[in-house]
């Protein structure tokens, strides 16, 4: 997600005018058009480039240089695993390779088309081989080995190095699934029970996680396929894992022969958007919507999460508070057969795309939607729901209090800056968390940790807002568009939510506004900074510009928006995020803390610079910051799960280079179990586990005795903060913040006694 903000309606006028520039714009006016409209892509690629170009904080020549970029993260996105295009598709494309900036220009899909038909032909070839390389056991004795580092992988020079590449890497996963199969089936012939699969997932130098193979592999269901009372043969097991390989492989074809022509230009596109810098995107109309809800929280409909399950689309969850869970009637796992608008007639949704049933299933707050679904007992039944307005409570701020060492702290989470940018009046960020602090004071904490780990952005108001209620007033943030004076960001309220100790908690994935937050509450010295060496990194503006807004009387339907860089932000101390983001007060070890994961590591991210600083007055009234620092840092230094932690990163950093493995199954089942040993020692930490127990404020315990759903989720987040090392240390820092006074005045009746006695 990233930092949006209110200058909008600014920069829309601008960008306007210059569109007005542009009479051929507004010369479309057509009849409604197929999903192959050659001339609405065309419109979209001339659309994008005058939008970016005038928009953008530093647009980037179109030239041969941008062209090479476009291809290259264009072939990627298309092929990223380099199992459908062989050399002589590549040979014939890389003629393009300095074309594409004057094809851009010229609106030419002479390349899109090449390569999307390619594509489209590759794959019906490919679902050839994968069935033809599963249709006969695999002799898992032959000493072969398969390399997973497709960057560095050649592509294949003919069909049959290609299916021979399709054929180890489907074999590298069914020989982890069939290890692991062997492995429990033995334990349990022991009377050995494992609670749970072993990880052996290799992180990759992104940070992503790779399990074999992401589309084949089964391992998550094995345990029950393989639990049925009765030991299997080798050979049994041998066929499962094929059988589960081929429906794994099917479901996936499946989801992309969902895709169609526009989807696949909306990825030419954002390869092209990518040349500008990693945050300029464009949003296809369903992307647009996703987008819009995001950022909201909110959306209309019947408020239930789908997937698609072969040719059937499955409810796979029932938002809480959501009509369909208030009506009670549809259930997760129920299978949608057919839809209809109120009373009109159904239509079948079996086989369709999963976007063009969720496009049915929505609508209006108000109206009428039957579903006719197949449920999990097997019985057909006619559901009618009433669509309404569906708030997405995991996106919301939540709040927890915890009792430690007689004091009683509060613990805020906030995933993302949302807001409601239809609605000057409905939820977001900055009013929600005034609220829980309020709801916080009222219950008597000593003390905040507002933690914004993995919150990657959103409304740069909410973040004046935010950090707002910690201080008098004063500067917040610097913004600076292209050309123009820097513009600071104030907060003039002077009244103070929240003026007790304040702990802000953030990781190497908090970004955007969460950096504006830390940088902002650490420039003040108003609250610590505790967590990764530093955050993401992410120092730039976006807008989201609605492409329909340029064209007149066209029925080419909706064309989507552009995502646009077009300012940078700034700490009031001046210097920026961007690339370095806010180096943390207190730094944790962190298990991923070596991997490249940040806006650093980014092609083509922007550079760091920094302007003058705004002026502004350090927060002066906890003495005891300067020694909470200090204290923590020892903590950490002579914590034994931190320094395992620190281990287990290094160890982890170590083996995301080691991307061969054997295919023969002894020396497998070797590297796998020395893998398992070395994991052995990292295990206490995640059985770790401290004394602390989190509890709902008074009135959600309410709201959660009248919703079994929320009263699920809030305890699983209460069982997660009770076995968090990072939380743990920040509950430590708000003690060491404490002043005598109020450490004095928490002390129990019994311990007072104590003290008493003993003089």
């Amino acid at each position: 997600m990233n930092t949006i903000i209110d200058f909008m309606k600014r920069n829309y006028k601008i960008l306007l005018v210059v569109v007005c520039l542009s009479a051929t714009l507004f010369a479309f006016k057509m009849n409604a058009t197929k999903e192959t409209d050659p001339e609405k892509d065309k419109l979209l690629l001339e659309l994008l480039t005058i939008v970016i170009q005038k928009g953008h904080y530093n647009p980037a020549n179109i030239d041969d240089t941008f062209s090479k970029g476009i291809y290259k993260d264009y072939i990627e996105a298309l092929d990223p695993s380099k199992r459908f295009f062989l050399q002589s598709d590549i040979d014939e494309f890389l003629k393009f390779e300095t074309q594409l900036d004057d094809q851009l220009l010229n609106k030419d899909l002479t390349f899109f088309n090449l390569t999307y038909d390619r594509l489209m032909k590759r794959m019906e070839e490919s679902k050839k081989i994968y069935k033809s390389v599963l249709s006969q056991p695999f002799d898992y004795k032959a000493e072969e080995s398969f390399n997973t580092d497709y960057e560095k992988a050649p592509y294949s020079k003919d069909v049959k190095e290609l299916s021979d590449r399709w054929r180890r890497q489907i074999k590298l996963s069914t020989l982890s699934s069939l290890t692991d199969r062997l492995k429990m089936q033995d334990n349990k012939s022991k009377g050995i029970v494992e609670k749970e699969m072993k990880d052996t997932s290799v992180p990759l130098r992104d940070g992503e996680k790779f399990t074999v193979d992401p589309i084949t592999s089964d391992s998550a269901k094995s345990e029950k396929e393989a639990d049925n009372g009765k030991s299997k043969t080798f050979e049994e097991l041998e066929k499962e894992t094929r059988e589960s390989a081929l429906k794994s492989l099917d479901e996936y074809f499946g989801f992309m022969q969902d895709l169609d022509r526009n989807d696949w230009f909306s990825v030419y596109i954002n390869s092209i958007t990518a040349r500008f810098d990693p945050h300029t995107s464009y949003y296809a109309p369903e992307d647009k919507e996703r987008f819009n809800q995001s950022i909201s929280g909110k959306l209309e409909g019947i408020g239930a999460r789908l997937q698609k399950k072969n040719d059937f689309t499955e409810i796979s969850e029932l938002i809480s508070g959501g009509p369909a869970w208030r009506g009670k009637q549809l259930e997760a796992g129920d299978l949608i057969m057919k839809v209809a608008q109120g009373n009109a007639e159904a239509v079948d949704v079996v086989g369709m795309r999963l976007d063009d049933v969720v496009k049915k299933i929505k609508g209006p707050k108000g109206t009428e939607v039957r579903l006719t679904v197949k449920k999990v007992d097997g019985t057909i039944k006619i559901i009618s729901i009433i669509r309404d307005i569906v708030e997405i409570e995991e996106t919301y701020a939540k709040s927890s209090i915890v009792n430690k060492n007689g004091l009683k702290y509060g613990v805020i989470y906030l995933p993302i800056f949302y807001i409601d940018f239809e609605n000057q009046d409905g939820r977001d960020a900055g009013k929600d968390i005034a609220k829980e602090v309020e709801r916080l004071k009222s219950a008597d904490v000593n003390g905040i940790v507002l933690d914004v780990r993995d919150n990657g952005g959103g409304s740069l108001t909410t973040v004046v807002d935010i950090a707002g209620l910690f201080i008098e007033q004063g500067p917040i943030v610097q913004i600076k568009s292209a050309g123009r004076k820097k513009e600071v960001l104030f907060d003039r309220d002077e009244k103070i939510e929240w003026d007790g100790p304040l702990v802000i908690m953030v990781n190497s994935f908090s970004a955007s506004a969460s950096e504006i937050l830390a940088a902002a509450i650490q420039d003040y010295k108003r609250g610590i900074i505790i967590g990764s060496k530093q955050t993401y990194g992410k120092g730039t503006v976006q807008n989201v510009t609605d492409l329909n807004h340029f064209v007149r009387n066209s029925t080419l339907g909706d064309l989507g928006a552009v995502k646009t860089t077009t300012q940078k932000f700034y700490r009031i101390n001046g210097g920026s995020t961007q690339l370095e983001g806010v180096s943390s007060d207190v730094v944790m070890p962190d298990r991923y803390a070596y991997l490249k994961m940040g806006e650093r590591d980014l092609d083509n991210a922007m550079p760091w610079d920094k302007i003058d600083p705004a002026e502004y007055t350090v927060w002066n009234k906890n003495n005891n910051f300067n020694k909470a620092i200090v204290n923590s840092k020892k903590r950490i230094l002579q914590s034994p799960q931190f320094q395992l932690m620190e281990e287990n990163a290094k160890w982890i950093d170590s083996r995301s280079e080691d991307n061969t493995y054997s295919l023969n199954i002894e020396k497998f089942k070797l590297a796998q179990n020395e893998i398992e040993e070395k994991a052995k020692k990292y295990k206490p930490l995640s059985d770790y586990k401290t004394a602390l127990k989190f509890t709902s404020l008074p009135y959600e315990v309410d709201e959660t005795n009248k919703d079994v759903i929320l009263k699920e989720k809030r305890d699983r987040w209460h069982e997660a903060l009770s076995k968090d090392i990072y939380m743990e240390e920040a509950l430590n820092v708000l003690d060491d913040l404490q002043t005598k006074t109020v450490l004095k005045k928490s002390i129990p009746a019994k311990l007072k006694k104590e003290k008493l006695a003993k003089s």
